[in-house]
């Protein structure tokens, strides 16, 4: 059997998988999964993958429902970490920015120009900073299961290309409703105003805010280049995603169905976080479709330019340091430098 036609027919088993499963087992009918982003897109495709597998592996005794673009949480999305504790979100593919208002540690993501590649934020993921966050995480009461990727985050805006600290003066820019990115966009001298995604998106359109910093995926499908024109590429912050479990709903799973659940999340959010890479690892191809197709101008900033930035930011960087943990952030350093 070729690969095309076994994964089809994995999916026609999945969707065929007996409904009365979780009846059987004591389970609920049904399980909510949590997700800030729509569903076409990596997260997504990812969280629909999970979800057939799951019930196809359990024999529909574990049978999850998708809430995407934010639904379960009413569009705050810095609210997911607090119903995955509370039971009522009980699985969740979320951004480790939105949970970073819960998760202080979690921060370590967005200390400004930290992590240069991916090599580098593997090597964390995999060391002791990434299990002491993943212990941090199970410790609050929600069971972490798998890393996967959002990719670098980069800076569209609406009025003037961005190449020194200068150019971001007075600019109105959309960030998440977190401390930390406020205060990086106030120190490079802009304006930036906290929202969440949907009304970020209102303001883009009526041209109430110039700007907003994201992975590049997101302008094509969330039609950012519509009202901003110009992107700068400065892999100023990373954004890991984490497959996660509430751990009321983690305790009341059978181990046998623990045991796959574990799995599957794993290999489905390695396959998510290549998938995520492999579109954007060739960058230059995605920005010359942003500048062909879709009309935005494009930044690159060399590591000078970078620089400039980087100073500009320490204060932010050195402050959050304390707020991450300094033996955390240290250790990070360390296996960041190793990988240079």
């Amino acid at each position: 059997m070729d690969r095309r036609r076994f994964v089809l027919t994995s999916l026609a088993a999945a969707a065929a998988a007996p409904a009365t499963g979780a009846a059987q087992s004591g389970y609920k009918t049904e399980f909510n999964m949590s997700l800030v982003i729509a569903e076409d897109t990596p997260w997504g495709r990812a969280a629909n993958r999970f979800a057939g597998a799951v019930r196809y592996r359990t024999q529909g005794r574990v049978t999850i429902k998708n809430h995407f673009d934010g639904r379960l949480f009413a569009g705050r999305q810095t609210t997911e970490f607090t119903l995955l504790q509370q039971g009522i979100a009980d699985f969740a593919i979320g951004s480790t920015i939105n949970w970073s208002a819960q998760v202080k540690e979690l921060n370590l993501f967005a200390l400004p120009f930290m992590f240069p590649s991916y090599q580098a934020l593997d090597a964390v993921q995999g060391g002791a900073s990434g299990k002491h966050l993943f212990k941090v995480i199970e410790d609050k009461g929600v069971v972490p299961i798998a890393w996967g990727e959002n990719g670098f985050r980069e800076l569209t805006n609406s009025k003037r290309p961005v190449r020194r600290p200068e150019d971001l003066q007075g600019l109105k820019i959309r960030v998440v409703p977190v401390p930390i990115f406020v205060e990086i966009f106030q120190a490079l001298g802009a304006n930036p105003v906290s929202l969440n995604w949907d009304d970020a998106q209102a303001a883009f359109r009526e041209g109430t805010v110039d700007g907003q910093e994201n992975p590049i995926w997101l302008i094509v499908p969330y039609r950012i280049w519509a009202n901003h024109k110009h992107v700068t590429l400065w892999h100023y912050a990373i954004d890991p995603v984490i497959l996660a479990v509430s751990a009321k709903t983690w305790g009341s799973l059978s181990g046998e169905d623990r045991s796959i659940v574990r799995k599957a999340g794993e290999e489905i959010m390695a396959q998510q976080k290549k998938e995520t890479r492999d579109g954007l690892a060739e960058a230059t191809t995605v920005v010359d479709t942003l500048q062909r197709v879709y009309g935005m101008a494009a930044v690159h900033l060399t590591a000078v330019d970078i620089q400039a930035f980087r100073d500009k930011t320490r204060r932010v960087y050195t402050k959050w340091t304390d707020e991450v943990g300094i033996d955390l952030v240290r250790t990070t350093e360390k296996v960041v430098d190793a990988t240079k």
